[in-house]
């Protein structure tokens, strides 16, 4: 009894020191960058087109002096360069592997204050961890409003099984609504027993008193870092995956005679070709990698990074209610476990322990056994977790690290930190996918002072919208299915992957062949995914099959066996070409011999013989899509130009559609471009034809004589 009073004394003191921080976070001054002018922000202009990745190398390669080089194209290096471009400062950034191919891409996906961390504020008294969650909580809203496409609130369920709890967990959650302000994404309540197993039917009912549902956002971790990389290069910047930093250079400053950083040697792993880039400032945002940059600068600089894995592993949709989260707060070491749905999947994580910093972290068995043992807990007997239930599994690398801004590094930093050193590498390290935003204002914010630049304005990066965001709507995906033909379930995908950048995605993509849908074939039967997604991943900058299936579809995170299954048809393609250079017999009937002569006669508006790549560029802008690379139109031209003229004729194109017609080849954006061609072109004449009594436009009045 005494220890049950104590607790409710516990309680009590929560309510008080929780109610008195929440009346200070709502009267502090909000002094972010949350109330940026509307009009400075309309003067920000994104690029119309993307500069595909060879242009992006060219333009490192090129011997111009950039004002910031950016190492890391994680959430934050990419979160940096967003915010030196958009305000004026020449950027360049450089990722060695691909954009979120670290830890950015193996995050729990949630964007969170840190409900725990406010609990260790209350209860501690400690005004570090409150501050970091009041910024947490508002950078939570800024990324649920930039990225409406990739992001989404997500209640999560905190299960209670002890009465005296409800009432301990209840305030505290409170506090959490209160802390965020007018900035909170749905305000937390409580459910009985019978609701909470109504709303979560896996749940364990023995013992549950009720529960806490409190809200949080959720996203896409790989695709959002790429979609702010993307975004910070039609704003201006230049960036590429696959640059790998060799060296750092170094020259007297004229001023002080110190040797202070100017730029650094680089690698394209793709190419192998190695070249300088120059600069005035460096900025390290390498996450676990932070300690490896660091002793370019300097050999003797002590480690700050302590790596810390983070295992998560997914499990099918039918572990979880595809609207509800769960928190376990008390597991048996000590430990907070998630359980979530996403992508029609339910990840399951975290672990929390000290590991080695390598590119290719993996989960052991034993983290791997010790989610499932956790989840068997708080699942009722009817679900039978099993060791062949997980799909797929990953572990992260946590960068916390010590703050070398402080004497005392005996304890981790628990927040970001910004280090500006002798030689002016401007580092940034720690922090959480969340605050990515306000960890590369800082930075910039540290570059600009410490390497005297000079740029056009402040940050303006606070609701700036990211790549898709702009014209998104919850029920674009109805446009896409009415429109183009898609299959619902693909069409939705492509909505909350791409945003209004679907419709680019979806027109290129092939057509079926059935009734319905019309265009679409699917990578793998279980998945969403579509061919199209592999050729505008090329525009996305992938490189290799891992970036594509990782990370542009994210299908190896969610299932390792389907990914592999899919693997050939991501390289389709590649394939058409070769295929037709074996030369395979037209097996066309005269019908079809027929067609296809009068829709390749339709993309050769000239009458020239033949179809020039001004032809291509044409049909596929007059079909909407009008920001295709030259390389792109390159390559489509390359499908089908079997002898290498740089032109398509009649015959390559009739060898083409019977490679197609026999199997040997499952499509070509060629034949596809043609096909859109002639239904445009029928669909003009028929409009030509309809008269304004057909139309519906009104009776005509017929002339008396």
């Amino acid at each position: 009894m005494a220890s049950r009073l104590r607790k409710l004394g516990i309680t009590a003191a929560g309510v008080a020191i929780g109610a008195a921080l929440s009346t200070y976070a709502l009267r502090v001054s909000d002094v972010s960058p949350h109330h940026v002018q509307m009009e400075e922000m309309q003067r920000i202009r994104r690029k119309r087109t993307l500069p595909s990745r060879s242009e992006q190398v060219k333009t490192l390669q090129s011997g111009e002096e950039f004002d910031v080089l950016i190492i890391g194209g994680g959430a934050t290096g990419a979160g940096c360069a967003l915010d030196a471009v958009t305000r004026g400062l020449k950027t360049a950034l450089v990722e060695a592997d691909d954009f979120a191919s670290g830890t950015s891409s193996k995050s729990t996906k949630l964007i969170h204050g840190g409900v725990r961390y406010l609990q260790n504020a209350i209860m501690g008294l400690d005004i570090e961890q409150y501050r970091m969650v009041k910024e947490a909580l508002h950078e939570r809203a800024s990324m649920l409003r930039s990225a409406p496409h990739l992001t989404r609130p997500l209640p999560i369920m905190l299960p209670v099984y002890t009465w005296w709890q409800i009432p301990y967990f209840w305030v505290g959650i409170k506090a959490y609504d209160l802390v965020a302000g007018d900035r909170n994404v749905k305000t937390s309540y409580y459910l009985s027993r019978e609701d909470a197993l109504e709303l979560f039917p896996m749940l364990r009912g023995d013992k549950l008193c009720g529960a806490i549902v409190y809200y949080d956002g959720q996203q896409d971790d790989a695709r959002m870092c790429l979609a702010v990389s993307l975004t910070a290069a039609r704003h201006g910047a230049a960036i590429t995956n696959h640059v790998e930093v060799l060296e750092l250079l170094k020259k007297k400053d004229p001023e002080g005679g110190k040797d202070i950083l100017c730029g650094a040697k680089v690698r394209d792993n793709i190419s192998k070709k190695e070249w300088t880039i120059k600069a005035k400032c460096v900025i390290n945002a390498t996450g676990p990698f932070t300690d490896s940059i660091r002793k370019m600068d300097n050999p003797t600089v002590k480690t700050i990074c302590c790596p810390s894995s983070g295992v998560h592993i997914v499990l099918p949709g039918y572990y979880s209610p595809q609207q509800m989260g769960l928190l376990d707060p008390a597991t048996s070491d000590g430990r907070v476990i998630f359980f979530l749905p996403w992508l029609n999947g339910t990840i399951a994580g975290t672990t929390d322990a000290p590991c080695e910093v390598t590119r290719s972290p993996m989960p052991s068995e034993d983290e791997i056994q010790f989610i499932l043992s956790e989840i068997k807990n708080y699942l009722n007997k009817d679900v039978d977790v099993r060791r062949g239930d997980v799909l797929s599994a990953w572990s992260g690398i946590r960068p916390l690290v010590q703050d070398p801004n402080k004497g005392d590094t005996k304890s981790l930093a628990r927040n970001h930190i910004v280090h500006v050193s002798e030689s002016k590498l401007i580092t940034i390290a720690g922090g959480k996918w969340t605050t990515f935003r306000a960890m590369a204002e800082h930075t910039i914010d540290a570059a600009i002072k410490a390497c005297k630049l000079e740029p056009e304005r402040e940050c303006v990066t606070d609701g700036l919208w990211i790549e898709g965001a702009q014209g998104w709507t919850p029920t674009m995906y109805i446009r896409l299915v009415q429109d183009l033909g898609l299959e619902v379930e693909v069409a939705k995908h492509l909505a909350i992957s791409y945003g209004d950048r679907a419709f680019a995605v979806a027109k290129m993509a092939a057509l079926t062949g059935k009734r319905w849908p019309i265009i679409g074939k699917k990578l793998h039967p279980e998945f969403p995914y579509i061919d199209a997604e592999v050729r505008y991943g090329i525009r996305e900058y992938a490189c290799t099959l891992v970036d594509m299936v990782a990370r542009r579809l994210r299908l190896s995170f969610l299932n390792v066996q389907a990914a592999s299954e899919a693997l050939p048809m991501t390289q389709m393609g590649q394939q058409v070409n070769r295929q037709l250079k074996e030369k395979i017999p037209v097996n066309l009937s005269k019908s079809e011999v027929e067609t296809y002569t009068k829709r390749f006669e339709t993309i050769d508006k000239d009458k020239k013989g033949y179809v020039s790549i001004t032809d291509i560029k044409r049909a596929m802008k007059a079909f909407g899509d009008a920001e295709v690379s030259g390389e792109e139109l390159h390559d489509i031209l390359r499908e089908i130009d079997t002898n290498m003229n740089g032109q398509v004729e009649l015959d390559e194109y009739l060898q083409m559609m019977s490679a197609i017609k026999s199997g040997n080849i499952s499509h070509s954006r060629f034949a596809a471009v043609a096909e859109q061609e002639e239904i445009r072109k029928e669909q003009e004449r028929l409009r030509k034809q309809i008269t304004v009594d057909r139309s519906g436009g009104g009776q005509q009045k017929k002339k008396v004589n």
